[in-house]
């Protein structure tokens, strides 16, 4: 074949785990015939690279070859353009990055943990509280009703005093009732002879009448 006729493809490398071979991927979008829909369409082809020069990321050029293997008949042309990859110490590499990767998880769950305690000791203090309000409003009413119990008993004995005044009450006005008695029998002893004399005074007054007529 013409080297003129050869296809030539440009993409970027995915894989280049093989020895002198590297996969090269092509994407492209292309519109469908009958839904005038944009496709993404993509194409991966084996590259024959005797130098092992291509690595993941890089941009190439290759060229339809003679067939090479059972699935590579592509060869590199040339690297467009390098991947850039960070520069890494050894030392860094024999860091231990795992207590940094967990570290943070570390904090989150020592935040949620004295989230969890700080929730509890809420909790706690409302119960506590609740309990002591309870307690408050229990003693609250046993004073209510105390009081009331006592009220209730205060009438009771302001009700029953006046029936002990009346029966005391009773010896005092029999005893003033026989005090009261020599007095009206005094009164009455005096009472007499007044009287009796007065009923003279008309007897004597009627034989000077009847001398007078005479």
């Amino acid at each position: 074949m013409a080297r003129s006729m050869r296809k030539v493809r440009v993409g970027a490398v995915v894989r280049t785990n093989q020895d002198k071979t590297a996969i090269v991927e092509m994407v492209w979008k292309q519109r469908h015939r009958l839904y005038r829909k944009q496709m993404r369409r993509v194409a991966r082809f084996y590259v024959h690279d005797p130098e092992n020069q291509c690595r993941p990321g890089d941009t190439v050029r290759i060229e339809e070859t003679r067939r090479i293997s059972k699935n590579k008949h592509w060869r590199l042309m040339a690297i467009l353009e390098r991947k850039e990859v960070a520069d890494v110490r050894p030392i860094d590499l024999e860091t231990d990055v795992g207590q940094e990767m967990i570290q943070p998880r570390i904090l989150a769950a020592e935040a949620r943990a004295a989230a969890a305690e700080a929730a509890e000791v809420e909790d706690v203090v409302v119960e506590e509280s609740a309990a002591e309000e309870s307690e408050a409003e229990e003693e609250a009413i046993e004073e209510e009703s105390e009081a009331e119990e006592e009220a209730v008993e205060e009438e009771s004995e302001a009700e029953d005093e006046p029936e002990e005044v009346e029966e005391d009450a009773e010896p005092e006005e029999e005893a003033a009732e026989a005090e009261a008695e020599p007095e009206e029998e005094a009164a009455e002893a005096e009472a007499e002879p007044e009287e009796e004399a007065a009923e003279e005074e008309p007897n004597a007054k009627e034989p000077d009448e009847q001398e007078e007529k005479e």
